[in-house]
């Protein structure tokens, strides 16, 4: 490994990581196996990078679970990924609970089954108390549609006479979004190599640091999260500013 997360000044490193969570199916596909292991292998490298992230001392931890368009794909995999969920909620409850981890769902609720939504309102509850990392699951979810909902509540709130249109600014509209309270993501990453952010945290991700590998989510572990944070530290970032020499 070139260099480690300890050469990395505390002020260099990401308070707020989102990963994009890719590779399930592909990992599978090439072990001749159903799509459905790769799923659940997938739900094992979430629970290490959970605990690497609390290692880490990260302050927020956002995962894309389950995008709104994923909604597209076959019931007998939709099923099998939200029976999935509901159980690695349910069986991780209190290791979160021991880590001092605070759960937080952002995403359509309402197309979620029964119970996935049971087994969320339990775990946010047991963690709401929780002052660690904050994890947030991006379960249909939809950047786009997340900024879209903003607006329309921003809307709804100016027609009543509560808010001036005029008073709508950034701050406004980032607290209407699902993840308002958490800081701006720092750092997007992506697995198995693709390059794109597929309708994630569009709004929190304006200058957000992306970090492509090739390694495919089964297989993603602390180490691989350590080594984007150090890839983070090494970068340059101006928010659009002009470094002045001198």
């Amino acid at each position: 490994m070139n260099g480690s997360i300890e050469e990395v000044a505390r002020e260099h490193r990401p308070l707020h990581v989102a990963i994009i969570m890719d590779g399930n199916g592909r990992w599978a596909e090439q072990r001749g196996l159903p799509r459905l292991a790769g799923h659940e292998r997938g739900a094992e490298a979430v629970r290490r990078t959970v605990t690497a992230a609390c290692e880490e001392g990260l302050h927020a931890l956002t995962l894309y679970a389950f995008s709104e368009q994923n909604w597209g794909r076959p019931d007998i995999e939709v099923g099998h990924l939200m029976r999935l969920l509901a159980t690695f909620l349910d069986q991780e409850r209190q290791l979160l609970c021991e880590r001092d981890v605070r759960v937080r769902a952002i995403g359509d609720r309402d197309r979620l089954p029964v119970s996935v939504r049971a087994a969320l309102a339990r775990t946010e509850s047991a963690t709401a108390g929780n002052r660690g990392l904050q994890l947030g699951l991006a379960i249909s979810y939809g950047g786009r549609e997340d900024i879209l909902q903003a607006a329309r509540a921003l809307a709804e709130a100016a027609v009543r006479g509560q808010l001036r249109p005029a008073d709508i600014d950034e701050h406004k509209l980032g607290a209407a979004l699902g993840s308002r309270g958490l800081p701006p993501v720092d750092l997007v990453i992506r697995t198995s190599g693709e390059q794109r952010l597929s309708n994630f945290l569009l709004w929190e991700s304006a200058y957000a640091e992306l970090y492509f590998t090739p390694c495919l989510w089964p297989d993603f572990d602390g180490e691989a999260l350590r080594l984007a944070m150090v890839a983070f530290g090494r970068r340059d970032r101006r928010f659009g500013q002009v470094r002045v020499a001198g």
